[in-house]
């Protein structure tokens, strides 16, 4: 990798043969983010006002109010968390289908037309806010793909036989030639033609440092060009392009349904239609044999009630609420109940490299200085921190930080310059120094024969450790240091794995029973050296976004759940088509972090097998309660057809099922629910 001077969002005055005038553009660096608050949304004001009335009107029915205090706040709540899910009920059952949401506003009703309007009320919180959560999210991921599209600029410059002209991006066709300035971003997926410079293409391939672009080479819509300028042949239409092809990948993602949601969806319709259906008929039978119109309408409201599915609901929601709030404290944010229960149901995980199992930026990992350079280590990282000290290209910053974390004193430098495929010069203490990428393979073999035979047996005394040419170039950069034309040393820069990799992947090896995929778009060889660091045996590189969807995709046609980590746009598409999503919270890209099901906020890899053995605790929390609501609701409801259940009786059964599901979940508020196995967990989940 080649260094030179880069700056993102440069705006640049150029032609292919004057040299760049660079100048910072704040507005350059960043993508607009357009996102959708949370009291933006109907269906979010709707629901805070019920549960603010709820609120108000429970502490006055407790205290045994008039009626008139707290009754207004219970209809209150009835309209404004019921009147939405109940004309989309309506609506259902116009197209001849019938949901649990309408069997609630019913239920709710009949409640509250027996005296028991704190249940109805309470029924009607809980739907209206889950309703809000559902429309925040899919708002929010609709603000993330626009904000996707926003990558690529609205216009580039079109070269023609009379000379420049801006068109609309939409607008371009296969084979147009495209000027590309320094500091712009891509227009359109192609092959440069002429021109050298290098592109910041982590959008795109997740590459962590920008890439050499030459005559011959494929450039990408959306990636931001660096310092040189660039012609470029246009060769796949905009439609087409892989940024558009992530959005599209990332829509049709998100409309698949998965088959736990679908088979929730068949049980919610079958349970409504029985429900009603029982429901009417305890009502009707007694009254066509002469029962009175008042015992008939209460026995099939005490119907009503003890076969409502509240403790259902609190059978799944408590422990999956629980679970997601202790992962929050341990700095996991889990985004919904479904995304909390997924976790849990992996069985094979998927990770990227560059910003999941690595730190996502260079770090120098080498120094060597050449035998004769008369320079050790200190000296050799000074000379090349003070030449590259006015660069902005992260590699560069990478040298300078290692000259910093040593303490060493960077000597000023005069008549710097960086030259776009090749490097920097710069005058240090009197002499010219160059620091950038060997001239050709011949010169790069020669910089580490020169580095091995200063080692004396090939150990490396940054490290100990014997470092041979293939380990140095393998994952890393190596550069080249120049001082008055004769080689003093080189660099090694990498892109290290973070310190808690290889426990993470270790975990997720224990939790699933076979080792992690790693799929990255970074090259083979820095693929298999963290794959080595990190016990990993199943690596796939050079994959671009579909590429990562199509393994993905793969595994899961398999029969796996595929659970994949990931953190920039790139990953996007991979984190919607997997079972469950985990993205990296400090660098992740706005995309992958709403199109994740959970967000790893301060990246601590090892959270990861942590909220997977979470989620399975919670699961097996929602089973237990489902057998327990079930029992309760079996018992009572016989006990009503069967015999005569007092509605005082059927209330207290069905709310005491309702208190102690609810209790049940609520252990994974503990502490001791996120610890290792070795370190003890929940007992008797």
């Amino acid at each position: 990798m080649s260094l030179h001077l880069f700056l993102y969002g440069a705006v640049v005055s150029s032609t292919l043969d004057s040299p760049p005038v660079l100048t910072l553009d704040a507005s350059a660096r960043t993508v607009p983010r357009r996102r959708t608050r949370f009291l933006a949304l109907p269906e979010a004001r709707w629901a805070l006002l019920a549960t603010a009335a709820f609120l108000l009107a429970l502490p006055l029915h407790f205290a045994d109010a008039p009626g008139w205090t707290y009754g207004p706040l219970y209809a209150i709540a009835y309209l404004a968390g019921g009147w939405e899910p109940a004309l989309e009920g309506l609506r259902a059952l116009r197209g001849k289908t019938l949901d649990v949401d309408l069997l609630m506003i019913v239920a709710a009703l009949g409640a509250a037309a027996i005296g028991q309007v704190l249940d109805g009320a309470l029924l009607i919180v809980i739907f209206a806010t889950s309703g809000a959560l559902e429309a925040l999210a899919t708002a929010r991921t609709a603000d993330s793909v626009r904000g996707l599209l926003d990558l690529a600029p609205a216009t580039a410059t079109r070269v023609t036989a009379d000379g420049e002209e801006s068109v609309p991006v939409n607008r371009l066709s296969v084979g147009d030639e495209l000027l590309i300035r320094p500091g712009e971003r891509i227009g359109a997926d192609g092959r440069v033609l002429d021109g050298t410079s290098e592109a910041d293409q982590a959008t795109i391939t997740g590459e962590p440092l920008p890439v050499l672009k030459t005559p011959g080479d494929e450039v990408f819509a959306g990636t931001l060009n660096g310092t040189g300028a660039l012609r470029v042949r246009v060769e796949r239409d905009p439609a087409d392009s892989v940024i558009a092809r992530i959005v599209t990948l990332v829509e049709e993602a998100s409309r698949t349904k998965a088959p736990t949601q679908l088979f929730i969806e068949k049980i919610e319709q079958r349970y409504a239609v029985g429900v009603v259906a029982a429901t009417l008929t305890v009502f009707a039978v007694p009254l066509a044999f002469g029962a009175d119109l008042t015992g008939a309408l209460l026995r099939a409201m005490t119907f009503m009630i003890v076969a409502s599915p509240c403790a259902v609901v609190l059978a799944t929601m408590p422990p999956l609420l629980s679970a997601i709030a202790t992962a929050g404290r341990h700095g996991v944010l889990v985004k919904s109940a479904l995304a909390m229960e997924r976790l849990g149901e992996i069985d094979t995980a998927a990770l990227d490299k560059t910003g999941t199992l690595t730190e996502g930026a260079p770090e120098v990992t080498a120094v060597r200085p050449a035998t004769g350079s008369g320079l050790d280590e200190d000296a050799l990282l000074a000379l090349a921190a003070a030449a590259e000290h006015p660069s902005e290209h992260p590699l560069a910053r990478a040298i300078v930080a290692a000259a910093r974390a040593r303490d060493l004193r960077l000597a000023p430098a005069r008549d710097f310059t960086a030259k776009p495929g090749h490097g920097v010069t710069a005058t240090v203490g009197g002499r010219f120094v160059t620091v950038g990428r060997p001239d050709s393979d011949l010169d790069a073999e020669a910089a580490d024969a020169d580095a091995e035979a200063d080692a004396d047996a090939g150990t490396d005394a940054g490290t100990g450790t014997r470092m041979d040419r293939d380990t140095d170039v393998e994952g890393g950069t190596v550069v080249r240091v120049e001082r008055d034309g004769a080689l003093v040393g080189t660099l090694v820069l990498a892109d290290r794995p973070r310190a808690d990799a290889a426990e993470t992947a270790a975990g997720l090896t224990a939790l699933t029973g076979i080792s992690p995929v790693l799929l990255t778009g970074d090259n083979p060889r820095a693929a298999a050296q963290v794959a080595t660091a990190t016990g990993i045996t199943d690596v796939r590189a050079s994959l671009l976004p579909e590429d990562k969807v199509t393994a993905v995709r793969e595994l899961q046609r398999a029969g796996r759940k595929v659970l994949f980590v990931g953190d920039g746009v790139n990953d996007a598409p991979a984190l919607a088509a997997a079972h469950a999503g985990v993205a990296m919270g400090r660098a992740g890209s706005d995309l992958a972090l709403e199109t994740a099901d959970a967000v790893v906020v301060r990246d601590e890899l090892a959270a990861i097998p942590a909220v997977v053995r979470l989620s399975r605790a919670a699961r097996r929390l929602v089973v237990q309660n489902l057998l327990v609501a079930g029992t309760f609701i079996t018992v009572l409801v016989l006990w009503d057809l069967l015999g005569h259940l007092p509605l005082p009786l059927g209330v207290a059964g069905h709310e005491g099922s309702t208190v102690l599901v609810g209790l049940n979940g609520l252990r994974l508020l503990r502490e001791s629910a996120w610890r290792r196995p070795d370190e003890g967990r929940p007992r008797a989940l």
